[in-house]
């Protein structure tokens, strides 16, 4: 920085995406007036934000999202008075956010989300007055919502203040921003009712209310928000009925109004035809004329409404048979199992561990069964007590990296819903306090006794992997992929699928695991619409995250289809996309095409070429004229997944389909005589 001070007509400094480390130096306020913008974002940077960085009193954008930077934000950023974008988002940064931010009369946007903030929301920000969109996502931030915030009109792309300690009442006020386009609170300490100046909000477009403690019934004035595509007020304490109005909502893709207290008939028009956007469950008191959404069928006469309190009485019936049957079903099956005098219980009966448990199964945590270890934790093998007699793996969250919480809830959520052959299983989950009463998180897994794809593809203490395991194991993690994209509702992007997050069972099957990164997408037919929480940098691990997100697109499922590409290419080639071969330009995508398909054999892992002949054919020649064939048509499917244009690149759906009539062919050729 301190040799940059003579360039005195420097406008733009742009040192992102590196791998740059160290602490800011205070000589950064010695660079040039004219300075414009500061892109230091996606680097390693540690250390504190330099209070002279007020001195760069001409500045219009300052990115340093996606770092190590830690302290408090330093007062002397309110110096910066022709800031027009802030983005601090994806750091380690605490204390309070500083009242000085509200002396930047000219800021758009300002990005805080996903670092250690507590404390209030400064009132001072309401002095904003052309902040276009304001997220302060996954802190620890305290106290009510300042009514300042809704003297904000210009705030048109969104307000997004989810995953904090927020409490008391929503503002009345909230009905000043008319042109708001997203609101989420979600994941607060939020109480009381909805208020129904939220009906004035005639221009939203998704609203987030869910995980807090709000009650009373669906404000009637929601009947104005026909331009709205997404709400979810799942998780509270709401009652009444369901409005009708939802009924004649066009643009309505997502209504989550589960684990509620919400009771009567549900509406049968409109949305509440298409059970893959409806989501009512844990409201008990419910009832349908159409199985559909899988409630109770209401009488005949319900249909003419019966009385509240008829209803009551229906669903507390309704609930006291189901738990007697499950009762009956419990003692028949617990009776079955004594008869057979079985001393091995299956893993789906194990549901609580202490952290005692925990401790023992891996003696301690010895790093004599460490498996391996991430961004947001370490995985252990596991011997389990007698009663369960197998082996699992135990993967303990580092709670003191950021975002790690949120991982461990995200990984919850994705494998609480879902279930397929080729994800991995998880047994239980534990949240709970250590010896010393510290915060403890920790998943306990299905044991994959072959390790990670990773370490069959470098690893020289293993046997290479045949072409016909990596066929085999494509069509797998295509396959989980597919169903994640297309079979779960909602759709799931798992957004960090690589090679050390594919796991091989004993019979050399490939599992997808780590789902901390997973994101739910509020519809099944999008591919790319995501809640703001997502806009805090790119997703995944560099080389395998789709070229657009580095410029701040959404998650979508092409992302995936994009890792999916790398990782066939990977495989093929035997080199990691971050091999030090692909600089200037060069890519793993681009290595490969450029060799495809006359010279496609000088690129290939030669592990490849030598496991030619032990692949079970009779015919040398035949065999070797056959696999080529089948790798160029891997090779193909892999440049199409890795497209740099995500509409270039083709569906899971289709992708799993081509991998699955590769694997057929291969399969043909090989029991040829």
């Amino acid at each position: 920085m301190s040799s940059l001070a003579n360039c005195t007509q420097l406008e733009v400094l742009s040192l992102a995406t590196n791998k740059l480390q160290g602490s800011l130096p205070s000589s950064i306020g010695s660079l040039a007036n004219t300075l414009g913008a500061l892109w230091l974002h996606a680097n390693e940077i540690s250390g504190s934000i330099p209070p002279e960085i007020g001195s760069l009193t001409n500045l219009v954008w300052l990115r340093m999202e996606q770092n190590y930077i830690v302290g408090n934000v330093p007062g002397t950023i309110g110096n910066l008075a022709n800031l027009n974008s802030l983005d601090l988002s994806r750091n380690k940064l605490s204390g309070q956010i500083p009242h000085s931010i509200g002396k930047l009369g000219q800021l758009n946007e300002l990005f805080l989300q996903d670092n250690n903030f507590s404390g209030p929301i400064p009132s001072a920000l309401g002095d904003c007055k052309k902040l276009v969109n304001l997220n302060l996502s996954c802190n620890t931030l305290n106290g009510s919502i300042p009514k300042e915030l809704f003297s904000l009109y210009s705030l048109t792309t969104g307000l997004d203040l989810s995953h904090n300690q927020l409490s008391a009442q929503i503002p009345q006020e909230i009905g000043s921003l008319i042109n708001i386009g997203l609101l989420n609170f979600s994941n607060n300490h939020i109480s009381g009712k909805i208020p129904t100046t939220l009906g004035a909000c005639v221009r939203l477009e998704s609203l987030h209310l869910e995980g807090n403690f709000l009650d009373g019934t669906i404000p009637d004035s929601f009947v104005n928000l026909k331009g709205i595509s997404e709400i979810d007020l799942s998780r509270n304490n709401l009652s009444g009925e369901i409005p009708n109005f939802f009924q004649s909502f066009n643009s309505l893709k997502l209504l989550n109004l589960s684990f509620n207290n919400l009771e009567g008939q549900m509406p049968e028009g409109g949305i509440f035809q298409n059970s893959s956007e409806v989501f009512v469950q844990g409201n008990i008191m419910l009832c349908s004329s159409s199985p559909m959404l899988q409630l109770p069928l209401c009488l005949a006469s319900s249909r003419h409404r019966h009385t509240s309190r008829n209803l009551k009485i229906i669903g507390i019936s309704v609930a006291l048979v189901l738990v007697s049957l499950s009762c009956v079903a419990f003692i028949i099956l617990k009776r079955s199992k004594r008869s057979k005098q079985s001393d091995r219980h299956s893993f789906t009966e194990m549901k609580n561990f202490s952290y005692a448990d925990l401790v023992k199964a891996t003696n301690g945590f010895s790093s004599d069964n460490l498996l391996g270890s991430g961004t947001y934790g370490s995985v252990y093998k596991g011997i389990l007590d007698s009663e369960a007699n197998g082996i699992v793996a135990i993967k303990v969250f580092n709670l003191d990296e950021l975002g790690a919480p949120k991982s461990f809830v995200a990984e919850c959520e994705a494998f609480r819903n879902t279930r397929h052959r080729n994800l991995v299983r998880v047994i239980s989950a534990c949240s709970t306090w250590d010896n010393k009463g510290n915060d403890f998180k920790a998943l306990i897994i299905e044991y994959m006794a072959n390790g990670t794809l990773e370490s069959w593809i470098y690893s020289e203490m293993r046997e290479p992997l045949s072409l016909d395991s990596r066929v085999t194991i494509a069509v797998d993690i295509a396959a989980a992929l597919d169903y994640l994209h297309n079979r779960c509702m909602p759709p799931i992007v798992h957004c960090d699928l690589k090679p050390s997050n594919v796991l091989l069972d004993n019979a050399m099957g490939a599992r997808l695991s780590d789902f901390g990164l997973a994101k739910f997408l509020p519809t099944h037919n999008s591919t790319s619409i995501t809640s703001s929480t997502s806009l805090g940098g790119p997703r995944g691990s560099i080389g395998y995250i789709a070229p657009e997100y580095g410029f701040g697109s959404k998650i979508s499922t092409e992302g995936d289809v994009y890792s999916y590409g790398i990782i066939i290419l990977e495989m093929v080639t035997g080199k990691r996309p971050t091999d030090e071969l692909f600089n200037n330009g060069l890519s793993i995508h681009k290595f490969v095409r450029n060799a495809f398909p006359q010279k496609i054999g000088e690129i290939l892992d030669p592990n490849i070429v030598q496991n030619f002949g032990d692949e079970g054919v009779d015919h040398e020649k035949h065999a070797t004229v056959g696999m080529m064939s089948c790798i160029l048509q891997l090779v193909k499917l892999g440049l199409s997944c890795s497209m740099e244009t995500p509409n270039d690149r083709p569906t899971m759906l289709n992708v799993y389909a081509e991998v699955s009539a590769i694997k057929r062919a291969f399969s043909a050729l090989c029991v040829e005589k």
